[in-house]
């Protein structure tokens, strides 16, 4: 479990296949190495990945499949800016919101709009995610824990204050990249809850 407050920017030391069929990531890092061992769980770019080895610089974690394919991490290169986050502990103030580090799957940045010291950032999802995307709710770019102000069909937007943008990859990227999607746990739980419900309404309309 991850909070959504980056603690702080990495670089990608190399992301390629290794001699055993996987797919291993390396990054550079200073803050996030304190107090982390091996099986510990950071938050690359949101995404929920388990170190396995460590170095005085960096950590390696491996990219499986499903990883693969679900996210931007694939389309890392070697110098990349990267959001970085540790799992959360018990004393962890509680500064964003509740960020699983699973993926529901990727965006597009299809609109930068200065406004002032602010940064307006317009984002394209699969309309399937947008039901638990709403005004003033949560969702986690790239895993950082952000406000949603306007909504649509198929599109969101964020703000982003000043410091905000000098501490996090966002501001960095290009009309028309990939960033990593995760919505509100909370609103899928609420939605599988009232399901059931909800069918019994339908069916006893359908009836009468």
């Amino acid at each position: 479990m991850f909070t959504g407050i980056v603690e702080e920017m990495g670089s990608v030391r190399s992301c390629a296949a290794d001699e055993n069929g996987g797919f291993r990531l390396v990054v550079d890092a200073q803050r996030v190495l304190e107090g982390t061992a091996l099986g510990d769980s950071i938050a690359v770019n949101g995404v929920c990945l388990t170190v396995t080895a460590l170095d005085d610089t960096g950590f390696t974690t491996g990219l499986a499949p499903e990883t693969r394919a679900r996210t931007n991490l694939d389309t890392l290169v070697t110098g990349a800016s990267v959001n970085l986050e540790r799992s959360v502990t018990p004393s962890t103030r509680m500064g964003g919101h509740f960020v699983q580090g699973h993926v529901d799957g990727t965006g597009v940045i299809t609109e930068f709009r200065k406004d002032a010291d602010a940064l307006w950032v317009h984002v394209e999802v699969p309309q399937d995610l947008m039901r638990y995307i709403v005004t003033k709710g949560y969702v986690s770019i790239d895993g950082t824990s952000l406000t949603v102000v306007d909504v649509g069909d198929n599109w969101f937007n964020v703000t982003l204050v000043a410091y905000t943008q000098a501490h996090i990859v966002l501001p960095t990227r290009a009309i028309g990249d990939a960033v990593n999607v995760e919505v509100d746990v909370l609103g899928k739980y609420v939605e599988r809850l009232v399901m059931p419900y909800a069918a019994g309404v339908t069916n006893a309309q359908e009836q009468n």
